[in-house]
């Protein structure tokens, strides 16, 4: 009992409590489209209206109807309710007309009009770990009923007739539809917790943190992020970010999607090596000439060093995992690393190393969607700084280089990052949510994308 007091306890201390590295709030918009698909999608109280007249093994006929069938099936009209820490109540209200010969011995038309309602408890299944809804407490009811039968002639007879019938025919042929639908509903999670790779680095996978929560206006569904390397160590995400908390201001009912900093940087880490530069270029966008005389503008030394013009080489090698921050309205991503330029030589000899320096610059993240998949393109924001790591032309001032190198960085460094971030990063595969529709915004710590439907 002490045991399970203090486990308890310590759930409740600040910082015990991991936060979720990406958190979807599934409003009633998408949860209705989605209900409403999968109905139209499974024409299942079609089928059903067809199977209710066959006859099948071990289901007793019903006294007083023969040659019963089902048509007219009204195209339904679904209404959903959250239910805290339940799931969804829900409603389909249709219509259809019941045909067959009656103990009267003439042709019997019903005519009916009625509600089926169930409530739909959101579980996350054992095995998979999936998100799964399943029904409960189905009823139907009659919400009216006109039939041609002669009630005026025979009216206690003629009601418990229709009592009887629909009470034996409804429940057992409509129930079933429900279930049915969850079917559908449910197979569009199906594929959630896959692997989904990120080119040839790693893989991404969205496994829930728990069972998903039904709020009085959404589900929430907290994901912890799986990053995983090619070779399979598994990227963790930092902890240094804050809990995820979607802004105000959206719509009631709308639904959105939160990913971390934290993920973002875990997925960036698996491209740190594709940073990695060699450019021997001599013309580089709008840069001057990339020879020892232009470096000489800004360094003496290295006119004293090499008089005569010689090509340079630039290594930028980036030493730690990049880090993405975020703030409301402005996203960067830093990088620390070294930049290392050398003089040319020919004849197939080693390039001479003329000074190495080392830096921390940030650049500014812009944010789209394509193909379901999360993109960036970056521009240079700032170098915050630079210090000289090794110089084999003496001393000199690393800070009269604070201009050439940021010119350097976006003309050299950013077409190499934007070109290794087209792979893209994906996003959570689930209800067949199309992410090409959303409205991205920046907020703190996270970046929300504002769900939207055709």
């Amino acid at each position: 009992m002490l045991q399970i007091l203090c486990l308890a306890l310590c759930g409740l201390l600040p910082g015990t409590r991991a936060d979720p590295g990406a958190l979807l709030r599934l409003g009633m918009d998408i949860l209705n489209h989605e209900v409403q698909s999968a109905m139209e999608e499974s024409h299942i109280l079609e089928k059903m209206a067809a199977e209710a007249g066959k006859k099948r093994p071990g289901v007793k006929p019903i006294k007083g109807i023969t040659n019963m069938k089902v048509k007219d099936v009204q195209l339904p009209v679904i209404t959903l309710n959250f239910v805290p820490e339940v799931g969804i109540f829900q409603c389909v209200s249709t219509g259809m007309t019941i045909t067959g010969k009656s103990f009267m011995g003439g042709n019997m038309e019903i005519i009916i009009v009625l509600n089926i309602t169930a409530t739909n408890r959101l579980l996350q299944e054992e095995e998979t770990g999936l998100p799964v809804f399943k029904s409960e407490g189905c009823e139907i009811t009659l919400v009216s009923v006109k039939t041609n039968l002669p009630s005026n002639m025979l009216p206690k007879m003629v009601n418990k007739f229709l009592d009887s019938t629909l009470h034996k025919v409804l429940p057992g042929m409509l129930c079933p539809a429900i279930d049915a639908v969850l079917v559908y509903v449910n197979q569009k999670w199906a594929r959630l917790s896959d692997p989904m790779p990120v080119g040839q680095m790693g893989t991404v996978k969205y496994a829930l943190m728990s069972t998903p929560a039904t709020m009085a206006s959404h589900i929430q569904v907290d994901f912890s992020p799986e990053v995983t390397q090619q070779k399979g160590k598994t990227i963790k995400l930092a902890e240094d970010g804050g809990p995820l908390e979607i802004p105000g201001g959206y719509a009631e009912g709308s639904s959105q999607l939160l990913l971390s900093a934290a993920l973002l940087t875990a997925e960036l880490a698996l491209l740190q090596k594709s940073f990695n530069m060699d450019i021997q270029d001599q013309t580089i966008g709008e840069l001057p000439p990339q020879t020892t005389v232009t470096l000489a503008g800004f360094i003496p030394e290295v006119a004293e060093a090499y008089p005569k013009p010689k090509p340079l080489v630039t290594q930028i090698r980036v030493n730690k995992p990049p880090k993405v921050t975020m703030k409301t309205g402005k996203s960067l991503l830093h990088f620390h690393g070294s930049l290392e330029i050398f003089t040319a030589r020919r004849r197939g000899k080693p390039p001479v190393s003329l000074f190495l320096l080392e830096t921390h610059f940030n650049l500014k993240i812009q944010y789209s969607v394509q193909g379901n998949r999360l993109q960036m393109n970056t521009s240079v924001n700032r170098l915050l700084s630079l210090a000289r790591g090794s110089s084999s032309i003496g001393s000199f001032n690393e800070e009269e280089l604070t201009g050439y190198v940021t010119d350097y960085l976006q003309e050299a460094f950013v077409p190499v990052v934007n070109d290794v971030l087209r792979v893209g990063f994906p996003l959570p595969d689930l209800l067949a949510i199309d992410y090409n529709l959303a409205e991205l915004d920046i907020a703190e710590n996270a970046l929300v994308l504002d769900l939207k439907l055709d």
